[in-house]
């Protein structure tokens, strides 16, 4: 079933994220509770609200990476000092569950639950441990131990048997994709974070992280992962990495990296009460499911159920950004749409930026606020495709 309703009366407040480490980089030894603590209180701060004045608390997570990952909504709420009855939940969409967090708190607001709800998205998948199955009860004499990567497994959907690379390798071949297309993608995807960040693009969103080392201190302020010098020649010498002469390789795919976000949302009430200034409103959601062997395509079932829950047409939206799962998932959808190029994935994605699967619902939603108001526009869709087959998508508009 997919479902999707218009959404009237709740503002995005404030939005702050941390900058995406690289795969073993330099934020490798952060916590994801670590990193939403640094997240979450920027917004705060950015947006001058009050950790008394926040109702409920909800982030995003997939892989409990560390031994505080379950708790992690309500271990990073109580850090930054939000009060101990306020409640607080961690929630799993995969890779749409920074755009779930956003959902579910205006969910909050609509019932009339909360008034000021904290969400956001946090992990940290260099941490993912190895793991040892099936022998908490002990083994018999001689039995291998088999080490398994649960990053690696993670990615892989159980149910089909098929790594998310292939499910980008089938929608390819589905709608005739080639791999100068997906390095092509690619290429853009880091020229436009190139552009925008040296355009001091990010610096509103960014909050910086200050990490240790034996020479002192390193603040780390920008996006680790993207790779601006990347060529198309150089896109062309890397291996297929999931099918033979495939299409799917190391630089047309997002990085698995290392971050958090915060988007603060509020009621039309808490904004009057407590003079807070809006960057944008939420004004409407869709979310449906799709086949999972070609799960990169939910993105076009949500946006197409949003759109008519919203009574717009797809020529009405000034911004789309899909999160960049892989170039050919992205290319797809943006084919299966009919999306404007010049409109899609305008500062780049996550093959550039990075996408630390939990966080990057909340990072879209947070950077189209900014985008939005940057531009002078007014209307953006946010989107996700997710393992097992689904599609989120939020529609942000400009005040």
């Amino acid at each position: 079933m997919v479902f999707a309703k218009a959404v009237k009366g709740v503002f995005v407040v404030a939005a702050k994220r941390t900058p995406f480490g690289a795969y073993g980089g330099k934020l490798m030894n952060f916590s994801a509770t670590d990193l939403q603590e640094v997240a979450s209180r920027a917004a705060l701060a950015a947006g001058g609200i009050k950790p008394e004045w926040i109702n409920s608390v909800i982030i995003g997570n997939v892989f409990h990476a560390t031994p505080d990952g379950a708790y992690l909504a309500r271990h990073s709420a109580i850090r930054v000092g939000i009060p101990i009855p306020v409640p607080a939940f961690t929630v799993n969409r995969l890779c749409g569950s920074g755009f779930q967090a956003v959902v579910s708190g205006t969910h909050d607001i609509l019932m009339g639950d909360s008034e000021v709800v904290l969400t956001g998205g946090a992990e940290n998948m260099s941490l993912s441990p190895h793991t040892v199955r099936g022998i908490r009860f002990g083994v018999r004499l001689g039995q291998e131990i088999q080490l398994e990567d649960t990053l690696w497994s993670g990615l892989t959907d159980q149910q089909i048997k098929t790594p998310m690379g292939v499910t980008a390798e089938n929608l390819a071949d589905k709608y005739g994709l080639t791999r100068e297309d997906c390095d092509a993608f690619a290429y853009r995807s880091q020229q436009r974070w190139k552009k925008a960040n040296d355009a001091g693009y990010f610096k509103a969103e960014i909050a910086p992280v200050t990490v240790k080392t034996k020479k002192g201190q390193d603040i780390v302020d920008t996006d680790e992962h993207p790779k601006p010098q990347t060529t198309l020649e150089g896109l062309a010498k890397l291996p297929a990495v999931f099918k033979k002469n495939g299409r799917v390789n190391a630089g047309n795919a997002s990085g698995i990296c290392d971050g958090a976000s915060c988007v603060i949302l509020a009621s039309e009430k808490a904004c009057k009460e407590h003079n807070l200034t809006p960057l944008a409103q939420v004004t409407g959601y869709g979310i449906a499911g799709c086949d999972p062997s070609i799960m990169g395509i939910g993105p076009v079932p949500a946006i197409e159920a949003l759109l008519k829950a919203t009574n717009k047409k797809l020529s009405d939206i000034d911004l789309v950004d899909v999160n960049e799962a892989f170039a050919a998932q992205c290319l797809a959808v943006e084919k299966a749409l009919g999306v404007d190029p010049e409109k899609f994935n305008v500062n780049g994605g996550a093959i550039a930026i990075g996408h630390p699967v939990g966080c990057s619902g909340s990072r879209i939603t947070g950077h189209l606020a900014y985008e939005l108001k940057r531009r002078k526009s007014k209307l953006a869709i946010g989107s996700a495709c997710i393992g097992g087959g689904q599609g989120i998508a939020v529609l942000l508009e400009s005040l």
